[in-house]
Parts: structure tokens; sequence; C-alpha cells
């Protein structure tokens, strides 16, 4: 029987997998990189690799930071320097984003925008500060359909000064990917999809599995970490099997843990669970998202080993990111359309086209990664608050990313929404809404869809902060 010590020890890797004896799946994405010191680093080298996603198949050509499966999960601590070295092994330019971090403009990893694009065989050292914990990603920001859908999306954490007392930390990353019946990728979209809701996957994973299944400590407490980093998809989370709360979104705590119903995750979105597990061994606890055709099961958890009788009530709660709170009465209110383009053909550059314009921000599509990108969408002074009114008048939803800086959300006329501090928001189709921030990052921060075949085909821009 584990104690409790032991799974505390065990972390992310899944303590007990192997000792078990219920054919648990192996937890390749679970492997960790630390980096505590500027001078240290790490080395991520994106490169091509054959893995088996579907039973009796080899996929080739899938993309990895690892070479031997998914991407490695990196952990950090807050206000504590990292250093990573990109060393690219592919046979195209690329780039790391750190998805929701606010760091400097430098490190971004925006071709032209804030960094040159980093050919075969050359690197680039990524070094920064994170000011806020929580659950962020990484992800390429050059081809960034090929790449993202061939496997390129890694999860990054950083934690807590002080350890909330969690007996477990699990963290889940969500994809699909588009495969035919031989395992092998087909065309990563179509024309007709990508001028709607997007294109979505064949095979949807956690972790690079099928249906993966993981040991947790019998009556303990877990925390479950939900990155979305799929290209197109839209996950409506929940727990069966057990009480689950919601204690942050995209790497934010919320104002006060809520219990999980269902609870919507669009691409690039984040969300940790506080999960007091049952106090039986051997119970079956299934992590789904809801769809049309029903729950669909992503990743099932077990419990194992003796009681460990915890309880939520012995947590610590999160505390607050340091992010700037707006001032509203002196605000600036910006709007931001989010329509359908007339224009007809994408532009060539060295991070790849779609070869069609869909979209567009205040009728103004993105040309793409080109030197010229054209001037920002708002210039903003540094030290400011900003109202930014996003509003859609297409029939899609689309999950706004705004690199660089948090916003809180405010208003919508369509739904109430909690006052969240995110990076990143699911806009309903016809919604307005309302959410502010401080321009306290200088920059050019680029400011797009998640889907991906919206930000390539012309629903992307800049904000500059001066």
């Amino acid at each position: 029987m584990l104690t409790r010590r032991e799974f505390v020890a065990a972390g992310v890797v899944g303590a007990g997998a192997a000792a078990s004896g219920v054919g648990l799946a192996e937890l390749t994405a679970d492997r960790v990189a630390f980096a505590n010191e500027a001078s240290a680093g790490i080395l991520l080298k994106p490169q091509r690799l054959d893995h088996s996603l579907l039973p009796g198949t080899m996929t080739r050509g899938m993309m990895s930071y690892g070479v031997e499966g998914p991407a490695p999960v990196l952990r950090m601590k807050q206000d504590e320097p990292f250093a990573a070295e990109l060393l690219n092994g592919l046979e195209e330019a690329t780039t790391i984003h750190w998805h929701g971090l606010r760091i400097p403009n430098a490190v971004d990893g925006v071709p032209f925008l804030t960094q040159p694009y980093v050919y075969t065989n050359e690197s680039f050292r990524y070094h920064f500060t994170p000011p806020d914990a929580g659950t962020f990603w990484y992800h390429p920001h050059c081809n960034t359909l090929e790449q993202m859908g061939k496997g390129l999306t890694g999860l990054l954490i950083v934690a807590e000064p002080e350890d909330p007392g969690f007996d477990q930390d699990l963290p889940l990353n969500l994809r699909d990917f588009r495969l035919g019946d031989d395992g092998q990728f087909i065309r990563q979209f179509k024309p007709r999809n990508a001028a709607r809701g997007g294109t979505l996957g064949t095979v949807m994973t956690t972790n690079w599995q099928v249906e993966p299944r993981y040991v947790v400590p019998t009556g303990g407490l877990l925390r479950l970490r939900l990155a979305a980093t799929d290209v197109t998809r839209i996950y409506r989370i929940k727990i069966d099997g057990a009480d689950a709360q919601v204690i942050a979104l995209d790497a934010n705590p919320v104002p006060r843990p809520f219990p999980l119903t269902v609870y919507p995750l669009g691409a690039g979105q984040r969300m940790d669970l506080a999960i007091r597990l049952p106090n039986r061994e051997g119970q079956v606890l299934r992590v789904e998202t809801e769809s049309g055709a029903g729950p669909r099961l992503l990743a099932e958890l077990v419990t194992l080993g003796v009681d460990f009788n915890r309880s939520l009530k012995e947590l610590r709660p999160l505390p607050p990111n340091p992010v700037p709170e707006p001032d509203l009465a002196n605000a600036t209110t910006i709007p931001f359309t989010f329509s359908w383009s007339a224009e007809k053909s994408g532009v060539e550059s060295i991070c790849g086209t779609l070869g069609y314009t869909f979209w567009a921000i205040n009728r103004v599509p993105w040309p793409g990664d080109v030197p010229d990108p054209g001037g920002p969408l708002a210039v903003l002074k540094q030290g400011q608050s900003y109202i930014f009114r996003l509003i859609n008048e297409t029939p899609n939803s689309h999950p706004i990313h705004l690199h660089g800086m948090s916003f809180k959300l405010l208003r919508s006329n369509q739904r109430k929404l909690m006052p969240l501090v995110t990076d990143t928001a699911l806009l309903l189709p016809q919604e307005q809404m309302e959410v502010a921030l401080v321009a306290d990052n200088p920059g050019d921060w680029v400011f797009h869809c998640h889907v991906i075949e919206h930000q390539k085909s012309g629903l992307t821009g800049y904000v500059k902060v001066v």
C-alpha cells in the first residue's frame, strides 16, 4: 500500500502505476524538466518522430520537443529565473511562444514582431522570470497549424511559493490529431471549415494517449490541471465519480472556488481543479467532455492505496497573481470587431499560409508572419487603463488571446461574467464582451483568435504599448 508521503514524493509521474496491476497507460507526458537558475537552463529541440497514437499503428512525421514522445512538462517557480535553449531540429523555421506568461516582449516568440524566426540547426535562447504562478503552455508561433497540429504543444507549470497542500499534481494536455484510418496524418484543415468554426481532429488524446488511465491516491487531494492545446476544439469539461472544485482558470485563481458541473475550455485555455478523491481503493473517476453525441472520455483516474481521508478544507487558498487592477473610472475604451473578410487569398511567408483569408479584426485581415505586418490595432500608453470592447459579428465562437498582458472580464450582452483575470477569453457567437487591463508591459503584443485556422487566415493583429 502506498503512503501519502510516497504519493507526494512521486508528484506528477503517477506514483504506483507499475505496481498497481490495473493495466495503466504509460505516463510518458509527465517527464519533467526543471530550471531554477538562469545560468542552467534546459534544451528544447523540436524534431520529427514516429509515435503510436492508435493501437497497431505508428504515426509518422509527428513533431515534439522530446525525443521519445510528447513535449516535457516544464516546471519552474514564481519569481525565479528560467532559461531554455531552442535548438531547431525541424526542416523548417520555428519559434517558441510562452502562452499566458507576462514576460518581456523580446522572448515572446512571434516572428518579425518580437524575434527572428529560428532556421534549421540554429538556436535561440529564451530567459525570463515568471511573475505569475499557475498553469500555462508553450508552442511554436511559426507555421502553427502544421507544427501544433502534429504535436508541438507542451505544458508549463509555475509553482506557488508556498505548497497549497495537494497529494498529487497531474497535468493533462488535451488535443486532437487529424489521422486517417491507417494512423497517418491527413490534411490539417478544410477551407469550408476554416471559414466557419474550424476543422476538428479525428483522434482525441490526453497526453498523446487515447483514454489513458492514471493512479490517484485513495481519499487524497488531487490538483488536476487541464490545458486545451488543441488547434480548434472547445472542450466542455465534467468529472464523473467525485466532487471537483474549480480553483483557477487560465493560471489565475478564481474569486471563489466553485463546483464543477460542465465548464467550457476553448483552445488555449486552462483549468485547475481541486478534487477530493473517493475513500475506497479501486474507484474510477471519468474526466469527460460533453459533445453533441454525449460525453466522451478524456481520461480515467483510479484510486490506489490506503485511505488518506483528506478534506478540501485542508488546502491553502491560491494567492492571487500580481496583475495590476485597472482604473475603470479613468479607462479608455477601444472597440475590436471580429468579422469575416471579403479577401480570398493568403500572403506567402516563411511561416506558411493556408492560402486563404477568411477573417479580420476591425475590418483588417492579418497578412501573416511577414516583415511588414502593418500598423497596430491600437497604441496603448504604459501604465494606463483600458477597456477592450470585443464585438463578435460572426456565428462562431472565438477564444481571443492577448500576448504579454492579462485582462479582467467585466460584462457581456449575453451572460453574467465572473470577474476573472485571464489571457484568453472565449467569445461566444454574436457576443459583445468588455474586458479591462492595465497596459503594464511595453512592446508589440499579438492579439488573436486561438482557433489556429482563424488566426492563420486573418483573425490576428497586435497592440503596441509605449
